[in-house]
């Protein structure tokens, strides 16, 4: 009997992609899905209706656009604001030329960054705000095609991404008459650089005692452990106030450091114990036979750490350091008890002002809303670079 052949049309695989296929693979999918997704619609919004009505039609929003500079950059003088723009065009031209070499990650946070200073631009902010918005973004959009295809360049970028932060730094500082001293930092700008200088400056740390922890020498050992359990055994805002209070007390002579220089080493040294043991914990994950195969072809103990121990633990525990660094974030409002006017020290201080009675929850609520941007963006960065680097699959 003949074979018969039996044609089937192929169809072509569906490549459609972007939010349209988010929406159909994740909330619409089957029918039920479809009726689920629309019942918790349903139920969010009878128990945020009171929570919009009040937002878009009840909430005195008037306290933000009036108080925002005091809210980006505190007591900084005015004559001296040239300063922190000069950091954001800097920054700003970083970013568009970062976004023109690298694509991927890079390219959607400058994006983000963005899509940021075009809200801004149509929000009822100050001119002078809406400003400093529309040039950062017309500088990253200018930088952006000029970077675009420049692999050359990539060298330059990268030497100015690690000199930025001590530009930032001598920039909002200043020489001589022209000083602007730590203790008129304020608002978003000083919570955005104690946590720059406690993230930098906790992780070389925090490895080190790590590695001194697990350390051969009895000595190294039991000066690191004691260190990390004592200061994870203590809350921060008992060595915020020991900081702000005792130091002084040990400080040679005249010398004395403000307020400011101790919450920096106070957090850097709380977040650094707690970093240690992040890291610890990935360098006991790795077998004992890749250090034993590494001792077999001749390494030595530094270059056993430096070229297999440290990449593998730092790369299983990407998740947790970057927990702390968020933790660390939000813990920088601690500071407002000792005296500092950061972002949540300025809104207290806005609270304290007759005009504005009464708007604490207008206030708190952009607070937590700008806390909320730059911790998802630490989370969200965090999640791309553990898909590219494939943790967590087989």
């Amino acid at each position: 009997m003949e074979n018969l052949a039996f044609t089937q049309e192929v169809k072509p695989p569906n490549t459609q992609k972007g939010p349209v296929k988010w929406l159909k693979d994740n909330l619409f999918s089957t029918w039920y899905n479809s009726i689920l997704t629309c019942l918790g619609l349903v139920i969010l919004f009878f128990v945020f209706k009171s929570v919009f009505t009040w937002v878009f039609t009840q909430a005195n929003w008037k306290v933000i656009p009036a108080n925002l500079q005091i809210l980006s950059i505190g007591s900084y003088p005015l004559e001296q604001i040239w300063r922190v723009s000069s950091v954001i065009y800097g920054l700003a031209v970083l970013l568009g030329l970062s976004a023109g070499i690298w694509n991927g990650l890079t390219r959607q946070i400058t994006v983000a960054i963005g899509c940021i200073g075009a809200i801004i631009l149509l929000l009822p902010f100050h001119i002078s705000v809406r400003e400093h918005a529309l040039i950062a973004n017309v500088i990253i959009a200018v930088c952006f095609a000029i970077g675009r295809d420049r692999d050359n360049w990539k060298r330059w970028v990268v030497i100015g991404w690690v000199l930025s932060f001590p530009w930032t730094m001598i920039m909002l500082h200043g020489f001589g008459a022209d000083t602007v001293t730590t203790t008129n930092w304020g608002g978003l700008l000083l919570t955005l650089i104690l946590a720059a200088i406690g993230i930098l400056a906790c992780f070389p740390l925090g490895v080190l005692l790590a590695l001194g922890r697990r350390s051969q020498l009895p000595a190294i050992r039991w000066v690191s452990t004691i260190y990390i359990e004592t200061v994870r055994g203590v809350p921060l805002i008992t060595l915020l106030f020991m900081g702000s209070l005792l130091l002084p007390i040990f400080m040679p002579g005249d010398f004395q450091l403000d307020k400011v220089i101790r919450a920096m080493v106070v957090l850097t040294l709380f977040s650094a114990a707690y970093m240690a043991e992040n890291v610890r914990g990935g360098l006991q994950a790795i077998p004992p036979g890749q250090v034993e195969a590494a001792q077999a072809v001749g390494l030595t103990y530094p270059k056993t750490m430096l070229f297999i121990d440290l990449p593998q633990a730092l790369r299983s525990v990407i998740p947790a350091i970057v927990g702390q660094f968020i933790a660390l974030f939000k813990d920088t409002s601690l500071v407002s008890v000792v005296g500092l006017l950061d972002l949540l020290g300025i809104g207290r201080s806005i609270l304290g002002n007759p005009d504005w009675q009464g708007l604490q929850p207008e206030v708190y609520l952009f607070i937590a809303v700008i806390y909320f941007i730059f911790c998802y963006a630490m989370s969200f960065v965090s999640q791309k670079v553990e898909a590219d680097l494939g943790i967590g699959k087989h």
